[in-house]
């Protein structure tokens, strides 16, 4: 059910589970991959938190991949990584080419054009529908994915607003599948 899905992390979101007990419930489901997007810790409290989710995420058989933190995903030696696009355009060769997948975000046709040129393997295009993570700001909508979509020669996955309930119009739209955040953080078994 959650294979063309991509669970984003938010410790701040955990309901009645610790955040531990609430990563393993998420990768019992088996997404697509886990992004652990806890960019608001220093890279030490980073490294400690991502050493066990790769444990979790890895007797799961699920993807993990690290956000923004690229040095202390080399450290783990965890090749795949998810970076803002700034990042990402500033990552020296020699770090980008420990990685096996790096994937970033893209909010205009402009972004998508840079994260090709950049050597992305995936992006993340947002926010689609209007979302508590960003409030106030209207979501770019169907036709805003599908632009994205035809020029990306990798996966893109739609973010921003998504739920079970919308994949199938998202993917309708060309993506890949799509990610979610509180949907994930916030259910329980």
């Amino acid at each position: 059910m959650y294979e063309n899905m991509i669970a984003i992390t938010n410790r701040h979101l955990c309901d009645e589970f610790s955040y531990f007990e609430q990563l393993q419930f998420i990768a019992s489901l088996h997404p697509k991959a886990i992004v652990l997007r806890e960019k608001d810790l220093s890279p030490e409290e980073y490294a400690e938190l991502a050493g066990k989710a790769i444990e979790i995420c890895n007797n799961e058989n699920v993807m993990l991949i690290l956000h923004n933190f690229y040095d202390v995903a080399i450290k783990c030696n965890h090749p795949f990584i998810h970076l803002p696009l700034h990042i990402l355009s500033e990552l020296d060769k020699q770090k980008g080419s420990f990685f096996k997948i790096k994937g970033t975000s893209v909010h205009s046709v402009e972004d998508m054009l840079l994260a090709k040129k950049l050597g992305a393997d995936y992006a993340f295009a947002g926010n689609i529908y209007e979302t508590d993570c960003k409030k106030g700001l209207a979501g770019r909508g169907l036709d805003f994915l599908k632009s994205v979509v035809e020029i990306a020669d990798f996966p893109v996955y739609a973010i921003g607003g998504i739920t079970a309930a919308r994949m199938p119009e998202i993917l309708q739209a060309g993506a890949a599948g799509g990610c979610m955040m509180s949907g994930f953080m916030k259910m329980t078994p």
